[in-house]
């Protein structure tokens, strides 16, 4: 890239690419923390492989004609993975620069890895929407680095922080909300919103939102003289807190530990309050649960294709970083702990890289199919994923559920799709001939080919438009044992009946292919128009399960 003083040099200005890079296919490390937590042995998830890194971000600004040469390049070059976290707000395909580029990926049997976007926890907030990518959401990982803040009144709240003084008092100080003025600006501490409010030596109570970065928030505190600060969540943020490198002593908590400081601040006259920093815990029985920032389906440029696919870790994930911390200018330390679906992206990057060398003969739509039916569905303490409610998360957040690396490697059945199967789905999603054409970087005359609506492509996953009865199929590939049979299980969503037919398929041969039916029909008339509800589909061997989610929105 030229800005009239020749070419921009490729090194990484943010971190951001050193991060995820190292995440996707860093070697093993014999040490590593971030500022004396998280310590351990950390690797990327392929530490094997070869990378290609192309840079097309130059500040905030990512060209598309940056994004287009590099994936051109990347086909060129016969990568075996594409891992692109980054994205814009959905638009029809023939206007996404990703999903141009990587259907060219995806044709020269390249796998393509996208981030689905950090605009949750509201619906319909996706990017990276098209069925050819693999559209990652963030889940949280076992590990906290805890803070916790402790009130007057004896009450703690463990929340998170990266940056964990040993040298911070244990004993109370004052405690004040910094929206105790009556300005919201205040309570959001935005940057010289606490003038004229007296912080000095206190601890400071902040709500998080307004556009206003965690970590800034806590420097407005700083400057203002404070102590430290405890960071509330917003409504919509719920239980999901992050760690970060605070620019003082600091713990983010959950929107309901917010209430109760809050109750408390308002039920004594000299409310006081202290952060105890607990460092490094394993062991979080609730993880993996939904980040609240993970952006959610249904997909807008594709709502009869289930997106998200699938979710990984992308939360407080610690991975390399190309310069020392902020806050710490004496640490060598080379890494850094990040946020985002950028960071869950590359993790089923690297996966696809091993079930590449694993299975070097499947297509990227095969490798897909592998990860999304061998997903958990439970946390580590044996109870449904979670989202930032803390109840059961739905599968417009979680997509077919979290990634299992071990059981993708040995799935059983796969759902394949070869290139030009999109070419009839795309006809039938109403694009015009050079719209497809566009996509599929050929000329293409829909009235020549026969289109099918949006759900009876070949996907993993199903998700049903619900007002009169539809019937979809499926092929199924064996790649589990020649001999062998599966049984259907079906969990209907509410309102809806199942009907698969047959329900039992019968293979005598390694990649043989099996055909099957899938009728939805409305039963009752409990759910209102624009409702979900969702179930999912099981095909059951001896050895192996293959589980497909359902998403049905009725009409």
């Amino acid at each position: 890239m030229t800005k009239g003083k020749g070419v921009e040099p490729p090194n990484d200005e943010d971190g951001h690419g050193t991060h995820t890079a190292s995440t996707a296919a860093g070697r093993f490390v014999n040490y590593a923390d971030v500022l004396g937590n998280a310590k351990g042995m950390p690797a990327g998830m392929a530490p094997l492989a070869h990378l290609a890194i192309y840079k097309v971000c130059f500040g905030e600004d990512c060209a598309e004609s940056n994004i287009l040469a590099a994936l051109d390049a990347a086909i060129e070059e016969g990568v075996d993975v594409l891992s692109l976290s980054l994205g814009e707000e959905g638009v029809p395909f023939f206007q996404d620069s990703i999903a141009i580029g990587g259907f060219a990926a995806m044709k020269n049997g390249i796998f393509v890895s996208c981030s689905a976007g950090n605009s949750g926890p509201s619906n319909t907030t996706l990017s990276n929407e098209a069925p050819w990518l693999l559209t990652v959401g963030a889940s949280t990982i076992d590990r906290k680095i805890i803070a916790t803040a402790k009130l007057g009144n004896g009450e703690e709240f463990d929340g998170e922080s990266i940056f964990q003084p040993n040298d911070f008092p244990s004993k109370l100080l004052q405690l004040v909300y910094a929206g105790m003025n009556g300005k919201q600006e205040s309570a959001l501490c935005g940057e010289g919103t606490l003038k004229g409010i007296d912080v000095k030596g206190k601890v400071v109570l902040c709500e998080r939102g307004g556009g206003i970065a965690r970590i800034a928030k806590g420097q407005e505190v700083k400057n203002a003289g404070g102590a430290a600060m405890i960071l509330m969540n917003q409504e919509t943020d719920g239980f999901s807190v992050s760690a970060d490198i605070h620019v003082l002593p600091a713990t983010h908590v959950s929107y309901a530990a917010g209430l109760k400081i809050k109750a408390y601040l308002n039920s004594t006259a000299a409310p006081t309050a202290t952060i105890l920093f607990r460092g490094t815990v394993l062991g979080d029985l609730s993880s993996p649960s939904v980040a609240s920032f993970s952006s959610r389906g249904p997909s807008l440029a594709s709502p009869g294709i289930l997106k998200p696919d699938i979710i990984g870790p992308g939360v407080n994930i610690l991975a390399a970083w190309p310069f020392p911390l902020e806050n710490n200018i004496n640490s060598k330390s080379t890494f850094n702990i990040m946020s985002g679906t950028s960071m869950s992206c590359p993790h089923l990057s690297g996966i696809a890289a091993l079930l590449k060398s694993s299975h070097p003969t499947w297509s990227p739509a095969a490798i897909k199919s592998a990860m999304m039916t061998s997903t958990d569905l439970f946390n580590i303490g044996g109870k449904l994923i979670v989202d930032e409610t803390l109840q059961p998360a739905d599968v417009l957040a979680t997509g077919a559920g979290h990634v299992n690396p071990s059981r993708a490697d040995k799935p059983g059945l796969i759902y394949d799709i070869q290139p030009d199967d999109y070419i009839p789905y795309l006809c039938g999603s109403g694009y015009k001939d050079e719209e497809v054409g566009i996509i599929a970087h050929r000329s293409v005359k829909c009235s020549e080919k026969p289109s099918i609506p949006e759900g009876e492509l070949n996907y993993p996953s199903f998700s049903i438009k619900l007002g009169p009865s539809q019937t979809y199929t499926r092929t199924v590939t064996n790649v589990g044992e020649a001999n062998s049979a599966y049984e259907v299980q079906v969990w209907a969503p509410k309102g809806v009946d199942v009907i698969v037919k047959p329900s039992t398929l019968y293979f005598t041969e390694l990649n043989q292919k099996a055909t099957y039916s899938v009728t939805f029909t409305r039963v009752g008339s409990t759910y209102k128009t624009g409702e979900y509800t969702q179930g999912f589909i099981k095909w059951v061997s001896a050895k192996y399960s293959v589980r497909s989610p359902i998403a049905v929105m009725f009409e």
